[in-house]
């Protein structure tokens, strides 16, 4: 017998008209006030949230709990299932450098990682840092970086005590375990030491919390001493840092989402200021790398017309995008994603047809050959180490079906050697499960990839549950890759598939293109095709399907139940990003000014304006019925503020005519990526599967 959702009657959210004008439209907004005056202040303490606002979330999560109240022993039962599933004292593969192999491993029954060293060729391990000793105490942890000094004698490591992404950068040694007394603030994680390890580089952030300045710390002197080395004044740009694979630069980032710029550090010369690659020109893309050997950079960059990217190379002494020379041509609809140069050979990651492979390039002859896989879908990675003059390539690989490989590759013998395959503790054959990859016709004729597992019986009972998952925006790719969680639902006879909708890469950067901006709609039409055809073929029904995205896919969330809300049996919304058109006509919040690349301007632009305002899933919510919608939030989230999914959720119970419940879970100790701890996150996971099941009437 299935277990239902309990009855329970709502919080009522108060309604305070707020009407705010913009291209001389009045826009209404009863729920304004969820907004805190003080939300700076709140992503760093959220102890400072206003007592009405505050209230008013708890009043939320005690009815989501009262709601979902049967699903206790279901929510457990999949915790414990999920945990299984994880290797709990679990390690990496050591990652050599010089004297010394690095890796991260976790105790047993840890929250957090512990990072290590030993021997290079083995020996007694040094723990240089204790996750779960650090994180004693705080109701949130998570690590930024942690990178040793050339000279492997301290650790710089950093860490977020809210959730909201800003981050504290300590100094430890290697030997001792003791902290220096030099602390860094308000940093965004990005760190990288000079050669003589004495210094080292950071990115700060602002007042709005946007990195926007790269600092120089030099050890032994206070915060307040570090040289700013670049600040960026173009507030929708924002800075990163990292360092090239030869250790000879930083490389400072400055970038929009279609605009990039890069500066060297010579991490030779500390003091020096830094050196402009090319000077933005809009549209232009690129990525810096240096090869040691030749004295030259190596470059990925759409600049020319390579919409799907090219490798190019230029003099390390004149650099200018005069002086680029292509090495791999631009191929339509072959994407290159980055590239790894080595002493003698060139690693690099495309993409074609939504799957991935890795190309070996040797410098000197210039031959190349592909490291190629036999699955329909599949998801591969290259992991850069440390070392730069070897001939051992790592990557990752692992499937919908396949646990998580790591192989080492010696990209002269063309040798592949297994390091290490996910354990999964409970055990999980891979012959029980059939990964497949179909394609659903847009309305405009695109073909949009899907990716999708199920039990190798389950098409034996007919059309089954479904959890199609979409994100679809920034150009990012979804891969396909080994998640042991989902196996709960398709253990349980679920259908688990990942719809690659407009607006990411899985087929090229115009697959990114044609979702942004005024294509927006595509992403939303494309994964509701993507559900149709997984009807049509037989895997699922109409009714049966629910809905998952986060973030930015959370948009997609809010936008598909509002455009088709009958498709589906649930709505799973993480973090969702649903008050599109306010957001982005507040130039003052977070990431307002940089996201305007990507879904427009309406301030300046009313066409822009029009659009978004079309889609918004807070403004386009309707008198309609909606299914089930669980939306969960983090207080101190600085991406997705915690008002836009409380003030959809208040929207949506004052409009809809039936359905749901519509509910509200917001994590009061964390930000955008929920909970911190491995296993703490599982009982996140657990809810959102559990009302996954009670939506589809398999909750038993």
């Amino acid at each position: 017998m299935s277990i239902k959702l309990a009855k329970a009657k709502p919080p009522v959210t108060e309604r305070r008209e707020q009407v705010t004008h913009a291209h001389g439209i009045a826009l209404s907004d009863d729920y304004a006030w969820l907004r805190a005056e003080n939300w700076r202040d709140v992503l760093d303490d959220p102890a400072t949230l206003p007592a009405p606002i505050r209230a008013h979330l708890e009043a939320e999560n005690a009815h989501t709990e009262a709601v979902t109240a049967p699903l206790a022993t279901l929510r457990e039962t999949l915790r414990a299932e999920m945990r299984g599933r994880i290797k709990e004292d679990d390690s990496s593969v050591p990652a050599p450098h010089g004297p010394f192999a690095y890796y991260r491993r976790f105790r047993e029954g840890g929250e957090h990682p512990l990072f290590c060293r030993t021997p290079r060729d083995g020996g007694e391990e040094t723990l240089l840092l204790d996750g779960d000793a650090l994180a004693d105490g705080h109701a949130y942890f998570a690590f930024g970086g942690v990178d040793h000094s050339p000279d492997h004698r301290l650790i710089a490591w950093s860490s977020d005590t809210e959730g909201s992404e800003s981050y504290t950068i300590r100094i430890r040694d290697a030997q001792t375990g003791i902290d220096h007394d030099d602390t860094v603030t308000e940093a965004a994680g990005d760190l990288v030491w000079a050669r003589n390890g004495k210094s080292f580089f950071y990115v700060e952030r602002d007042d709005n919390h946007r990195p926007v300045r790269v600092k120089h710390h030099v050890l032994g002197t206070p915060e307040s001493a570090d040289a700013l080395v670049y600040e960026e004044p173009e507030p929708g740009w924002f800075v990163s840092l990292d360092e090239t694979r030869s250790g000879r630069f930083a490389v400072i980032g400055i970038a929009d989402h279609e605009t990039s710029e890069a500066r060297l550090i010579d991490l030779e010369a500390p003091d020096a200021p830094p050196r402009l690659v090319a000077a933005r020109e809009t549209g232009m893309l690129y990525d810096v790398e240096h090869h040691l050997e030749r004295k030259r950079l190596v470059i990925t960059t759409n600049a020319g017309g390579a919409e799907d990217f090219c490798i190019v190379t230029a003099p390390l002494a004149t650099p200018e995008r005069a002086h680029w020379r292509d090495l791999v041509p631009h191929r339509k609809g072959v994407m290159i994603t980055s590239a790894l140069p080595f002493a003698r050979h060139l690693a690099r990651l495309e993409r074609e047809d939504a799957n991935p492979r890795i190309v070996i390039r040797e410098w000197e002859s210039g031959k190349e050959h592909i490291i190629a896989f036999d699955e329909e879908a599949f998801s591969l990675s290259m992991q850069p180490g440390f070392e730069y003059d070897t001939e051992i390539l790592r990557f990752g690989y692992s499937s919908l079906t396949t646990p998580a490989q790591v192989w080492d590759y010696d990209m002269a013998s063309r040798e592949r050697t297994l390091r290490k395959t996910q354990d999964v503790p409970s055990g999980h054959d891979p012959d029980d499960y059939v990964t497949r990859r179909i394609l659903a016709q847009a309305p405009d004729g695109a073909q949009v990839p899907i990716s999708l597992i199920h039990r190798r019986d389950a098409r034996d009972t007919g059309p089954a549950p479904c959890l199609l998952y979409g994100y679809g925006a920034y150009g990012i790719a979804m891969p396909a890759s080994f998640r042991t969680s989902i196996l709960s639902l398709v253990d349980r006879g679920f259908v688990y598939a990942i719809a690659h909708i407009r607006g990411g890469t899985e087929k090229g950067w115009h697959w990114y293109e044609s979702g942004k901006r005024e294509h927006k709609p595509n992403t939303f039409t494309d994964f509701l095709a993507c559900a149709q055809t997984l009807a049509d073929e037989g895997f699922t029904r109409r009714g049966a399907i629910v809905a998952h995205g986060g973030s930015a896919g959370g948009m997609l969330m809010g936008a598909v139940a509002n455009m088709d809300p009958g498709m589906f049996a649930g709505i799973l919304a993480d973090v969702p990003f649903v008050d599109v058109l306010n957001t982005m006509l507040d130039a003052e919040l977070p990431l307002t000014p940089p996201e305007w690349p990507e879904w427009g301007n309406p301030i300046e632009s009313r066409e822009a304006f029009d659009l978004i305002r079309s889609y918004s899933p807070y403004d386009a919510i309707t008198a309609q019925p909606y299914p089930p919608i669980l939306a969960l939030a983090g207080l101190s989230d600085p991406r997705v503020t915690y008002w836009e999914p409380a003030k959809w959720v208040a929207r949506l119970r004052a409009t809809m005519t039936s359905g749901g419940p519509i509910l509200l879970r917001t994590n009061m100790d964390a930000g955008h990526g929920g909970v911190s701890g491995r296993f703490r996150q599982l009982e996140e996971t657990a809810l959102v599967y559990a009302f996954a099941l009670a939506c589809t009437g398999h909750a038993s």
